[in-house]
């Protein structure tokens, strides 16, 4: 049984420690592949030291940021292929003990494509399980696909949009539509994993810098908001082969269709429009 270990991490100097410390970096048959990429503080340095002379941690210092171009890399360029389960972690969480375990053993139990890691902390955390269980969704923080399936993207050559903010929602739907339309979808295809789990850096609410992380990822929300509209639609026509290299090539097709919405959100989507405009 092999299995690879994606870590992604950008600007984490002060989480990767813990995040490292969290997996059982010598369990074997396993290779763990640190992705920093875009960092310009200590990640890379801290997390060459968490992984000391271990020759299956491997620390990728990659000087173009983004977790969907890093997501494209580590699958297409980095991984070997063949491997038996594959598995997606940030670098800012920790990961409870036996996760990587019962991720393996879970997607080894049956014929799906992926596999979630559940919360365990935060005050959303029971909704958040309860959603995962009932929608068969992912969080970037932690999930797993079968290595058969990594190897079909592999083989197809299909890549998440480089700009795509937040790989878990179309790699999900890649995975409940066996890499095929929407008419295509299985529930059947994500399962959630109760022994595997995750936790995340409290907020605290007396931290300027929690409020400015916090108003940036309202923001990023957002972008993600109308660029879903975008995925979906294709999803629903042509499947995966029709996602372009960037979304920003669409935007001036689909910017004249978005409108901000009501209440306090439409803030962050009318940030997120003068983005999306400043990048098309």
């Amino acid at each position: 049984m092999t299995t690879a270990v994606g870590i992604f991490a950008h600007q984490e100097e002060r989480r990767i420690g813990a995040c490292l410390a969290s997996l059982p970096l010598d369990r074997p048959n396993t290779c763990y592949h640190i992705l920093v990429n875009g960092s310009t503080d200590a990640t890379a340095a801290r997390a060459r030291n968490a992984a000391g002379n271990r020759a299956n941690v491997l620390v990728h210092d990659i000087a173009t940021g983004g977790k969907s171009r890093t997501w494209n890399h580590f699958v297409h360029d980095l991984l070997g292929g063949g491997e038996d389960a594959v598995i997606f972690l940030d670098g800012d969480a920790e990961i409870a003990p036996g996760s990587i375990d019962a991720l393996v053993r879970r997607l080894g139990k049956g014929q799906a494509n992926a596999a979630a890691g559940m919360p365990r902390n935060g005050r959303m955390a029971t909704y958040y399980r309860r959603l995962l269980r009932e929608e068969g969704g992912l969080f970037g923080d932690l999930y797993a696909l079968s290595g058969s399936f990594v190897d079909r993207i592999r083989s197809r050559e299909l890549r998440l949009p480089q700009d795509l903010i937040g790989d878990d929602g179309l790699v999900a739907a890649w995975a409940h539509t066996d890499l095929g339309t929407d008419a295509d979808w299985s529930r059947d295809r994500v399962i959630a994993c109760e022994d595997a789990g995750f936790l995340c850096e409290p907020v605290r609410l007396t931290s300027p810098a929690t409020w400015r992380m916090q108003y940036r990822r309202m923001i990023n929300y957002s972008v993600r908001f109308f660029q879903n509209r975008i995925v979906s639609d294709i999803m629903g026509r042509v499947g995966p082969d029709g996602l372009p290299d960037e979304l920003r090539d669409l935007y001036p097709l689909w910017l004249p269709r978005f409108t901000p919405r009501s209440g306090p959100t439409g803030w962050f989507d009318r940030k997120a429009l003068a983005r999306m405009r400043a990048a098309a």
